[in-house]
């Protein structure tokens, strides 16, 4: 079942993204390539919250980071 998202997750990304590159101009070599890392980072996010649906989101890491120089400071 999780292979049925993961291949649902794929097409919903790489369909707009089909259709979105080519209106990119070819000459535009930098906004092709942004467009595609941040296409393939966020399909790599998408599928990692299904595999790993209690990850902990960005301010969570944030905070086990810092923690300890917090409690250094008080």
């Amino acid at each position: 079942m999780i292979w049925l998202e993961i291949f649902g997750i794929t097409i919903f990304v790489l369909l707009p993204a089909y259709f979105l590159l080519f209106k990119i101009k070819q000459n535009q070599k930098k906004e092709n390539v942004a467009f595609v890392v941040l296409t393939v980072l966020g399909w790599i996010l998408a599928i990692l919250l299904v595999l790993y649906p209690n990850l902990p989101g960005p301010t969570q890491v944030i905070n086990k980071i810092y923690e300890p120089l917090g409690k250094l400071y008080e």
